[in-house]
């Protein structure tokens, strides 16, 4: 299975995540501006149909080359945001959840990505617990604010389909109560599977579960992923980088899994989507699956 819904999108299963766009840091502009533009061009040569977005990402940074480059943009692309954050001088990343906030951060994105209607915007939820999974993470009354503020937002036609990101399952459920829910971003990658109960969940719901840090988190200085001996010793076998096996071992978890992957080079680009071409055999398979 090549496609998987977001919503009204029937999009590729290797996308394309703007988060490394801007600076270092996710902040100001890129090292190389006419290199973002032709990463974003080139994406779409490739067939790619999902881009994932967000005002934060600069901030305005990401959301300004991609209009910049694609706009007018294609029919069948489905361009996806979200809310919950914003920046201060320094670049540091803070919560905006109150639903003023995400109102307004919803209407930023439109404005700067030059377009009347999002495929799907993310509700990136800040709610703080030791356990990722424990219900006592989910803060109820702001977050039914929160849900009735998208819920608007989607009924006025400024979103298609509403998404969730870094929730519990107890976030999904509650959500699923009062409103249909097209797609959920969450950190799932070889090495941490924290969020596979809210990963079979989306399976069960036929929601889109979008991993992000699939290649392990860029804010580290180990690679938790990159660097597992199963993951090395594949990437020789088959003649393959560890980048592509990790990715290829992400898509074959569950028939919802959208990649976005995410890079500022033309090259790595070209290097994240053919892992569309990668079948790992059993044995592979059952090493990887083994890894965590």
């Amino acid at each position: 299975m090549h496609t998987f819904p977001l919503g009204s999108f029937n999009v590729g299963r290797v996308g394309y995540g703007a988060m490394q766009l801007p600076g270092p840091g996710v902040f100001g502009p890129p090292r190389d501006h006419d290199e973002a533009i032709a990463v974003l061009r080139r994406a779409i040569e490739l067939g790619i149909n999902h881009i994932d977005t967000s005002q934060f990402y600069g901030p305005h940074v990401a959301n300004q080359l991609i209009r910049e480059a694609l706009h007018p943009y294609p029919a069948d692309l489905a361009l996806v945001s979200k809310v919950g954050a914003k920046r201060d001088d320094t670049g540091a990343w803070l919560p905006a959840q109150e639903p003023d906030e995400l109102r307004a951060a919803i209407e930023e994105n439109l404005e700067t990505l030059g377009t009347d209607r999002l495929a799907a915007v993310n509700l990136r939820v800040h709610d703080e617990a030791t356990d990722p999974n424990s219900p006592a993470r989910v803060n109820r009354e702001l977050f039914d604010r929160q849900l009735t503020t998208m819920i608007k937002a989607r009924d006025e036609g400024l979103i298609g389909g509403i998404g969730l990101s870094s929730v519990v399952p107890e976030h999904l459920r509650i959500a699923l109560d009062r409103t249909e829910i097209v797609t959920v971003q969450n950190a799932y990658n070889l090495v941490d599977r924290t969020s596979q109960p809210l990963l079979e969940a989306c399976v069960e719901h036929g929601i889109s579960f979008v991993p992000f840090f699939p290649l392990g988190s860029a804010f580290t200085a180990d690679n938790p992923v990159l660097g597992h001996p199963a993951v090395k010793a594949e990437a020789e076998k088959l003649g393959r980088t560890p980048a592509q096996i990790a990715l290829a071992w992400t898509l074959s978890v569950a028939p919802n899994v959208l990649l976005i992957p995410g890079t500022s080079s033309v090259a790595h680009l070209e290097e994240n989507t053919a892992v569309r071409d990668i079948t790992l055999d059993e044995e592979t398979k059952r090493q990887l699956d083994a890894a965590a």
